[in-house]
């Protein structure tokens, strides 16, 4: 409040002490107390003015740290929460493969995948078990829905195996069906493998499964493999040409099996 204000209530409050007992005064009287009260109003406004600002830009500053706050709040519940259905998917792709284990009959060992190559026609990966576990060159290498691949380097502690789709892997398949036999090779994609010596006349059709067949003695007869789906009989040729989809998953999951119980005689 500036000195003029001040001069001017203390005037009006000294002339109501002496005259506020005058009754031909008491209209002045009354007026004096609301000029009063209006020259005290102006002279604080500007001082109640400021002090709303400061509070206006006080609580706008309040509200945009809890906004950054809540907005990295967000952003940690929202890693959480993807590590969490991650971590529920690869649970719930462990206990398929435990299921798939009990149904095979066999004992078998699970073992985590710790490694891939990068190359990208070359289909292989590294385990996290090796000779100290028993695991031996050519060991079928399982998935929770069929035949992965099979153990072609084995260290103390670790393994590599090729998998099924790798341009140089072949594995003898047969018609789950209809027992027609042929020859499961790897093409360098994971979604594919061609069967070759399937002759253009024989009892196949497209969504037949194809389980190994036994055959050699590498793999056990009766594992899923892949599933046709595509059959081209092409004119003057004696044999179809057939694509199948691998039925495991090689692309996912973290975990395979290796069937320990089948160890072929002098392999150790």
């Amino acid at each position: 409040m500036g000195w003029r204000a001040a001069l001017g209530i203390g005037c009006c409050l000294l002339l109501l002490f002496y005259v506020r007992d005058h009754p031909a005064l008491e209209a002045p009287r009354q007026f004096a107390v609301d000029t009063a009260a209006v020259i005290y109003r102006v002279a604080a406004a500007p001082k109640s003015a400021f002090i709303g600002l400061g509070d206006f830009f006080q609580t706008h500053s309040a509200l945009r740290a809890d906004k950054a706050r809540l907005e990295q709040e967000n952003l940690v519940l929202k890693g959480q929460t993807q590590k969490l259905a991650a971590v529920l998917a690869e649970n719930g792709r462990y206990r398929a493969l435990l299921r798939s284990a009990e149904t095979l009959g066999r004992e078998v060992m699970v073992a985590e995948i710790i490694a891939m190559t990068a190359a990208p026609s070359r289909h292989e990966l590294v385990i996290d078990k090796g000779s100290a576990d028993a695991v031996y060159v050519g060991q079928p290498l399982l998935g929770a829905d069929g035949l992965m691949g099979q153990v072609i380097r084995v260290g103390q502690y670790s393994s590599q195996a090729l998998l099924i789709t790798d341009a140089t892997h072949a594995v003898p398949v047969q018609v789950l069906r209809s027992g027609v036999r042929g020859l499961a090779e790897g093409t360098g994609a994971l979604n594919r493998l061609v069967v070759r010596h399937i002759a253009a006349t024989t009892d196949i059709k497209e969504g037949d499964t194809l389980v190994t067949s036994g055959l050699g003695g590498l793999f056990p007869a009766g594992y899923p493999v892949a599933t046709i789906t595509t059959i081209i009989k092409q004119p003057g040729s004696s044999f179809s040409q057939v694509i199948a989809v691998p039925t495991a998953s090689l692309d996912r999951g973290r975990h395979v099996m290796l069937a320990i119980d089948l160890m072929p005689a002098g392999s150790q």
